[in-house]
């Protein structure tokens, strides 16, 4: 028997799978890869030498007012690293630099003050200007222009009223943008819900080139990039991470140079070639990203690429924080795959319901695979009536699987599926 541990918020969960079954394991390199340097060192020399641009410091002397953008609780961005490295960089070159801290919240719900010291610490908290962006309230934006897509433009007016604009992140591999970080800090990090959705439609996110680790030629990607260069982001610090969320790579400079050099980084360690099986199993990574099932698509398409027709895909996720959005919960409630599939792509890009993209692959991916939900957080008539098949430990999700697909099914294990590139 083979034992392989799933990550599960915060924690792992076990599973065992019989050799005879098991026909392959989809690992980020990742935790194979062994920096020089620690994890502060990695991030200072990235800023000493930075990638298409002057140093920080130098190119915030004579600025007012400096925005820096970060991200919000669902994010694994080392915050307590990056960010005092960053504020010191500023200050080195401007030290009556006027400096706003925004989380970038996306459609998400607000950054709670607990939350915000977990992920900064006490210090900065306490003593730095932040402000925590809702996409939902029209009286913090402004209408900017119109993007390649048509969609409207419209962003947080603190972003338009900076003289300075530094974003941090991190980069892994994401399933309709290509990668995350860089622009998405601006699109759809701090911009209003009208455009975030219009940036996630139906048409937009089932797009051939909407897909993970594709960035050229992908409609969601080439919008971000023009409203990030529209309103002038003039910096950007990009770490990457391994399975336990240690900063093993940092990139800072130019919005496109930096960024695309931390993707070709982690395009090296998560591509991996795709093996087809009976049953595949998946997590989204443990915390952050498994508190809710509205995050999960990322890593269940990582999963759909290894199913085969009609494989069966389980879905190891915590729900710590429920299903998610309001808006996905209603969708993911509101009939079979394939009334909500069909429903979905009927929508204009103007009239796309906030977090409808989560609902739209979830759909997709349940018309041809039956998903078994792990978690110890929802109740198992809701999971029914989501669509899938309820299971409170990976063990039993797979004696369900057996009993469908028979005892010498064979089985894929994708430990962290948002970690990985698969490609057939």
């Amino acid at each position: 028997m083979k034992k392989i541990q799933l990550p599960y918020f915060t924690k792992t969960l076990g599973i065992e799978i019989d050799e005879k079954n098991l026909k392959g394991i989809l690992e980020n390199k990742a935790h194979e890869f062994q920096p020089n340097l620690s994890q502060e060192q990695i991030v200072k020399e990235s800023l000493s030498n930075p990638i298409g641009t002057d140093c920080l410091s130098e190119i915030s002397k004579g600025k007012k007012n400096v925005l820096v953008i970060t991200s919000d609780h669902t994010r694994g961005v080392p915050s307590k690293i990056t960010l005092p490295l960053l504020l010191a960089e500023i200050r080195d070159g401007n030290p009556d630099a006027n400096i706003t801290i925004i989380i970038a919240t996306g459609l998400h719900r607000a950054t709670t003050e607990e939350e915000q010291r977990k992920m900064f610490g006490d210090d900065i908290v306490d003593n730095e200007k932040i402000l925590v962006h809702d996409a939902f309230d029209d009286s913090q934006m402004k209408y900017v222009c119109q993007l390649p897509s048509g969609a409207s433009f419209v962003i947080n007016k603190v972003a338009l009223e900076s003289d300075l604009i530094v974003c941090e992140g991190f980069i892994e591999p994401h399933f309709f943008a290509g990668f995350s970080g860089g622009r998405k800090s601006i699109l759809p990090g701090i911009c209003s819900a009208e455009t975030v959705n219009e940036n996630h439609s139906s048409k937009a996110v089932g797009h051939c080139k909407s897909r993970s680790g594709i960035i050229n030629g992908n409609i969601i990607h080439e919008d971000m990039i023009f409203a990030s260069r529209k309103i002038g982001v003039d910096f950007i610090l990009n770490v990457t991470l391994n399975s336990k969320k240690e900063i093993i790579g940092s990139f800072a400079g130019d919005l496109e140079e930096a960024h695309k050099k931390g993707c070709d980084f982690v395009t090296n360690l998560s591509k991996v070639h795709a093996i087809t099986g009976d049953i595949v199993i998946t997590t989204n990574g443990g915390y952050p990203l498994d508190q809710n099932l509205y995050q999960c698509p990322k890593s269940t398409s990582t999963a759909e690429v290894c199913a085969g027709n009609s494989g069966i895909i389980i879905l190891v996720a915590s729900c710590a924080d429920g299903i998610g959005g309001s808006h996905f919960e209603e969708i993911m409630l509101s009939g079979t795959p394939k009334e909500i599939f069909d429903k979905l792509m009927s929508i204009p890009p103007k009239e796309t319901i906030p977090e409808q993209w989560s609902a739209q692959i979830f759909s997709q991916i349940m018309l041809k695979h039956q998903i078994i939900l792990v978690t110890d957080n929802l109740d198992d008539e809701l999971v029914k009536k989501l669509n899938m098949l309820p299971a409170k430990t990976p063990q039993e999700a797979l004696d369900i699987a057996y009993s469908i697909k028979g005892k010498d099914a064979s089985v894929v294990v994708i430990p962290d599926g948002v970690a990985v590139i698969a490609v057939k």
